[in-house]
C-alpha cells in the first residue's frame, strides 16, 4: 500500500469514530523520525480509546501492523507507531497543551475533513 493511501485509511478510521481537528503533518522535511504525523483529538478518554481501536482494527486488515503503542492504559495522549507513519490520538486539553502542530511548525500541514485531505498553508 502507498503511504498516501495509509495516511487516508488512518485518517478515515479516525473520523469514523468522531475524531476532531484530523490534521496531517508532512514531516520529511523537518525530521527523520518519520514522513508523517497524523493528529487527531476526542473529547474523552473511552473516545481516544475508541478511536486508536478502529484505527488499529482499519490498518490490521490491511495487513499494517504498528510497531509500537504507547498511552493506550492513560488513553488521554495514544501514540501509534507505524514507521512511516505516527498517529497522534488526544483528548483535548492535551493536545492544547503539547501543541504539536506548533512544535512542529516547519512542517507542510494538510487537515482531513468530510472524507477527503485538504492542504493548508504552515502552522504559525
Amino acid at each position: 500500500m502507498k503511504i498516501k493511501d495509509k495516511v487516508y485509511l488512518i485518517a478515515q478510521a479516525a473520523l469514523d469514530k468522531k475524531a476532531k481537528d484530523i490534521v496531517i503533518l508532512d514531516m520529511k522535511r523537518p525530521t527523520q523520525i518519520c514522513d508523517f504525523f497524523i493528529i487527531a483529538s476526542g473529547s474523552s478518554v473511552r473516545q481516544v480509546k475508541a478511536i486508536s481501536d478502529n484505527i488499529e482494527d482499519k490498518t490490521r486488515q490491511e495487513g499494517i501492523r504498528p510497531l509500537h503503542i504507547e498511552g493506550y492504559n492513560e488513553g488521554s495522549w495514544v501514540l501509534l507507531d507505524y514507521h512511516d507513519i505516527v498517529v497522534h490520538v488526544f483528548v483535548d486539553e492535551k493536545r492544547d497543551f503539547y501543541d504539536l502542530e506548533r512544535l512542529w511548525a516547519d512542517a507542510r500541514k494538510a487537515v482531513f475533513n468530510d472524507r477527503e485531505i485538504k492542504a493548508a498553508s504552515r502552522v504559525s
